[in-house]
């Protein structure tokens, strides 16, 4: 499957053409980290991710996701 993968930096949006889903979300969450706007997957099918959506589609939720600390007992 084909997976494309724009940035925007004003006036100008990139693309770059990607064979697998782990490539594309990779080169991704570079771009969106450098700064770049607008990042988002687009599979071969026209569905259209941002990074992180497509991070959850892969693996479920994000590993910063922790539960609230419990209170102990004294």
């Amino acid at each position: 499957m084909s997976f494309t993968v724009t940035a925007g930096a004003a006036p100008r949006v990139y693309s770059w053409q990607h064979g697998s889903m782990l490539s594309a979300l990779e080169q991704s969450l570079s771009l969106a980290t450098s700064g770049m706007a607008d990042v988002r997957i687009t599979d071969g099918e026209g569905r259209a991710y941002s990074p992180a959506a497509l991070y959850q589609v892969m693996f479920g939720q994000p590993a910063t996701t922790r539960e609230a600390p419990r209170a102990r007992a004294a």
